[in-house]
């Protein structure tokens, strides 16, 4: 029997961040061996109270969590999307304090410590902004050579942004960080918007996560009525968009996307292109930014009701 995946999960917790979380803690292919935090979805010091209740109400305060960075690498953090994700993150739901604390290091150091002590073992999985991965890759120079792969929820490649035209919001928060992560010597695979709106959860699918006899479901029941809410009224959807759980559904099941891969650049200008993942498309043209780097694995495409229905069947393991 192959042995679990080892996943570092770094996260804003976040409505779909949750859905992330047991849906990785549900799916006995995978070994989360740390949550780190970050801001995005809301402050770092809301996403780690989040993290923490959320492993306590899984059962599972046993993994540790790292508290992460607090601003981006060079801009100011923007600050919470509670019409998105509730003020709390947790679709105003609220969701008790777990009584085990954070960690003493921070996220990058719990990166970079628990990556180089398994050489080729570790896969990161940043469903939020990138900051503490750019900041564990300045730490430790090595550490993309040492890591087994990055499969990230972020970016948009050849199709609008959810920020404004151009930009993808995790990729916003932190752009100067992302244009680093993206460069990082290791495989990288992008589950940005190309695909992530191309796996839609209905209303009767969450109606059966609401009918689930376990309590990671029934939390997921009360806080997702806020994230349908915001669905509907900005993107017309009978439904959700599935954003972060697409990357969890990529390691399960990667036979069921289709890609391209290109290197990418990030836009890390001021102007209207700001966040922008770019990806290197051209042959024979002078594409000095774009040389020497990682070809990012970008999804494209995907068999929506097969994830669809995987992520169910997990969710209701509890």
């Amino acid at each position: 029997m192959t042995s679990p995946r080892k996943i570092i999960i770094d996260t804003d917790p976040g409505v779909d961040d949750a859905m992330a979380i047991f849906y990785a803690l549900s799916s006995p292919e995978l070994e989360v061996v740390a949550l780190t935090t970050i801001f995005g979805n809301a402050t770092t010091e809301t996403s780690t109270h989040n993290a923490l209740a959320l492993l306590a109400l899984a059962g599972r305060s046993d993994i540790p969590v790292a508290r992460g960075a607090d601003v981006p690498l060079v801009a100011t953090y923007k600050g919470p999307v509670a019409f998105v994700h509730g003020a709390d993150g947790q679709g105003n739901a609220g969701i008790p304090a777990s009584p085990t604390p954070a960690v003493a290091e921070s996220a990058a150091e719990l990166i970079v410590r628990t990556v180089m002590a398994a050489p080729g073992e570790i896969t990161l999985v940043p469903v939020g902004p990138l900051t503490n991965i750019a900041l564990a890759m300045r730490l430790e120079p090595r550490l993309g050579e040492n890591l087994r792969e990055i499969v990230l929820m972020g970016g948009n490649a050849f199709c609008p942004g959810n920020v404004n035209p151009s930009a993808e919001a995790n990729i916003h928060n932190d752009p100067e960080a992302a244009d680093i992560v993206f460069g990082a010597a290791c495989p990288i695979t992008m589950a940005g918007l190309d695909v992530t709106q191309k796996v839609q959860m209905t209303t009767s699918d969450l109606a059966r996560i609401a009918a689930m006899g376990n309590p990671r479901a029934a939390h997921l029941a009360r806080i997702l009525p806020c994230y349908v809410e915001f669905h509907s009224r900005y993107d017309g959807l009978d439904g959700i968009f599935v954003h972060d759980s697409t990357a969890i559904s990529y390691l399960l099941a990667p036979e069921a996307f289709t890609w391209s891969e290109h290197p990418v650049r990030v836009d890390c200008g001021q102007s209207f292109g700001r966040a922008k993942t770019i990806a290197d498309e051209a042959v024979g043209n002078d594409n000095a930014a774009w040389a020497g780097r990682t070809a990012v694995r970008i999804l494209t495409g995907a068999d929506s009701r097969r994830l669809v229905e995987l992520e169910l069947d997990r969710l209701d393991r509890g």
